[in-house]
């Protein structure tokens, strides 16, 4: 394995910890009962925790796959996904666009979370070799 600066795995870890916690916090959040007070806090967390991943996965380069500017790489667009769908989904809700809140909402977790939590395990990244060597 190459070795990376600590920067690198600061931002690594930092990524994991937000993130991790998303894939059950937003399961939660689809799946059950919305609109009461327990769902609104949550909801901002989850808000705010895939915002903090959005942003320090930027900052993390893309090993696996083609880059762009020396940096950037298809999973990326997953982070520009997030930076987008995450504000949108907060004025619609606001704005008593339940419809428009829960497509954001939706597309986020399939994209940000599924997609992209996918792509994650395949060779050359580093949680592929976590889980498989």
């Amino acid at each position: 394995m190459l070795l990376y600066s600590n920067s690198y795995y600061f931002l690594m870890y930092l990524h994991l910890v937000t993130v991790v916690p998303c894939i059950f916090l937003g399961a939660y959040l689809l799946f059950f009962r919305k609109g009461n007070a327990l769902h609104k806090v949550l909801g901002k967390i989850y808000m705010l925790m895939m915002l903090i991943t959005a942003i320090v996965s930027l900052f993390l380069p893309a090993l696996v796959g083609p880059q762009f500017l020396n940096h950037f790489g298809w999973i990326h667009l997953f982070s520009l996904l997030t930076l987008y769908s995450i504000p949108t989904a907060f004025t619609a809700i606001r704005r008593g666009n339940v419809r428009k809140h829960k497509i954001k909402m939706v597309m986020l977790y399939v994209g940000a979370i599924m997609i992209a939590g996918g792509f994650t395990l395949v060779p050359g990244r580093y949680l592929h070799g976590v889980f498989f060597g």
